[in-house]
């Protein structure tokens, strides 16, 4: 099996091949455009290799990343997409020095031929597709109010005018992002149905539905230890022998935004969920922390969005409540 790692950029990617055959490496850089994509593929059949039998590894690397593996995906290539995060830990455990372009995608690469359980990527439907783009820019435009309206505390005049022109058309544009990722769900009967369930545990609204149908491939995941592990909210315990005895923290090695967007709705399951109620009840009455448990709260309510996605069935509250 052939082995390219691909180190990506906004511009451009380098690329290391590392052939199976003599262990060599060989580096090229091209346009990360789609010319490049092309270029990219036609170099690769100049040097003999076939696609069924070439691994093509990046990393995760903000949105830069996603036409390339797009285009390799559909030339036949095998794609693997790697949390950037362990190619960092991997670089550590080789004692790496350099820090270019071109050594990161040897880095990458090695990785790549030494890893053994590297996941295949599989680019999301068309209509899953386009939410994360759409909420990705609604992301974007309240990122610009929230700049705003910070800046508007220090003018004054007629910059404090051109401020609030500009809160005014941002403010125009989250209304009319928000009212489109709701038509672009309404106009797919999956989207509809699965936001539909996932809006039946109390504390699941509109907006955490709408990220995790957008991030959340329920599909791909074996069990619910996959998917915890998936939004990083897997607890990392730090003990060693008789004499490390560390306190038990979370693992952010997962999927931020996800991560992020479940605290608020986490709080209002307290409120208003009975099964999240007890639960948390629970564990404070064991004298676990505000935060611990509300942590474990955020960890229940992917387990009962797995369960109505897999299911197919609407949130049972009593049924929940009994497990708990």
């Amino acid at each position: 099996m052939e082995v390219v790692g691909i180190d990506i950029a906004k511009r451009k990617f380098d690329l290391a091949w590392l052939s199976g055959k003599t262990g060599k490496i060989r580096n090229k850089a091209f346009e990360n455009s789609p010319v490049g994509f092309q270029a990219l593929c036609d170099w690769l059949v100049e040097q003999g290799i076939s696609a069924n039998e070439c691994r093509v590894v990046m990393e995760a690397t903000s949105q830069y990343y996603e036409a390339l593996a797009h285009a390799m995906f559909d030339a036949g290539y095998l794609v693997s997409v790697v949390n950037p995060l362990q190619i960092k830990a991997f670089g550590q455990s080789e004692m790496r020095r350099q820090k270019t372009d071109r050594a990161d995608a040897e880095l990458i690469a090695r990785f790549g031929e030494q890893s053994k359980k590297l996941v295949l990527w599989e680019p999301p439907a068309t209509e899953v597709r386009e939410l994360q783009r759409l909420i990705a820019r609604l992301e974007a435009v309240q990122g610009m109010h929230v700049q705003e309206q910070n800046r508007r505390h220090e003018a004054a005049g007629q910059a404090l005018e051109s401020v609030d022109r500009i809160l005014l058309t941002l403010k125009e544009e989250e209304a009319l992002l928000t009212q489109k990722i709701r038509d672009h769900i309404d106009r797919h009967p999956g989207l509809r149905n699965q936001q539909e369930l996932l809006r039946s545990i109390p504390g699941v609204g509109e907006r955490v539905s709408s990220y995790f149908l957008a991030w959340l491939p329920v599909d791909r995941f074996d069990n619910i230890r996959q998917m915890v592990a998936f939004v990083g909210l897997s607890p990392e315990h730090n003990q060693s022998g008789d004499s490390v005895h560390g306190k038990s923290h979370l693992c952010k090695l997962g999927h931020g935004r996800l991560r992020k967007i479940l605290y608020c709705p986490a709080m209002t399951a307290i409120r208003f969920n009975p099964a999240a109620q007890a639960l948390y009840a629970r564990l404070r009455a064991a004298g676990k922390g505000g935060k611990v448990a509300l942590v474990a709260v955020m960890r229940k309510l992917i387990h009962w969005m797995m369960a109505v996605l897999k299911s197919n069935a609407r949130f049972d509250p009593k049924m929940a409540l009994a497990k708990n």
